[in-house]
């Protein structure tokens, strides 16, 4: 199937739930991007900040980029012109540095905190009780260039169905916590970014707003040349 065909069947899948595709273009040309583009999508996830920025160089304007890979504070200033949404805010030091950068640019940058639900050690995230502790803390209620619009989260590779939508649910139930601890009266705060291509039904049954998905759509990773942070 083509990369249109691709993009049509998850739209179709997606278009009775509350989750948005976000179409992940990490190791993409821009070729497979434009295709995508022209059939529709403008919302593409980037995990690695130099990749990004030349893309977004290179492609129509009106494209929302998301960077949904790990972020590290040096690399923030290249994407604050741009970026519509982070989805890897892991730390409050990522968050102080995204909101020099986005008043250096005159810009408000919505952010997503990652949060820590898989059973495993090869992701990152703030565990449930740290991002209670940030939104607590001073050095937050300071920040005014940036809009934390939700969480995030990666459930462990690999594991039964029903773990992974346990992880999901956990994170769904700590969004719903820190709506109303937090974020009460704000509408901005309604995002949770979970699932993938081989879990994305889970995480949409878990009651995920944004689903991202990448070689179900694009096919195999061509791009070798970047180099990961």
């Amino acid at each position: 199937m083509s990369i249109a065909d691709n993009l049509l069947k998850y739209k179709s899948e997606l278009d009775n739930t509350e989750a948005e595709l976000i179409a992940v273009s990490k190791y993409q040309e821009p070729d497979a991007i434009m295709e995508a583009y022209n059939a529709g999508q403008r919302v593409f996830g980037e995990n690695i900040v130099q990749e990004l920025v030349d893309k977004q160089a290179l492609l129509p304007q009106d494209i929302e980029w998301h960077l949904i890979g790990h972020l590290q504070t040096n690399k923030v200033k290249y994407i604050a012109p741009f970026i519509k949404l982070i989805h890897s805010v892991d730390s409050l030091k990522l968050l102080i540095e995204i909101n020099k950068q986005a008043l250096k640019n005159k810009r408000v940058i919505d952010c997503l905190l990652q949060i820590y639900i898989a059973d495993e050690d090869t992701k990152f995230g703030l565990g449930f009780d740290e991002a209670i502790e940030l939104l607590r803390s001073e050095e937050f209620a300071t920040l005014k260039n940036v809009r934390i619009v939700g969480l995030m989260g990666i459930a462990s590779n690999n594991a039964p169905e029903k773990q992974t939508l346990d992880e999901f649910t956990e994170l769904k139930v700590l969004f719903d916590g820190i709506k109303v601890s937090f974020f009460r009266k704000d509408d901005y705060f309604k995002e949770v970014s979970m699932g993938m291509s081989g879990d994305y039904k889970l995480a949409i049954e878990a009651g995920s707003t944004m689903v991202r998905v990448g070689s179900s759509i694009f096919g195999k990773r061509k791009i070798k040349h970047y180099k990961t942070e």
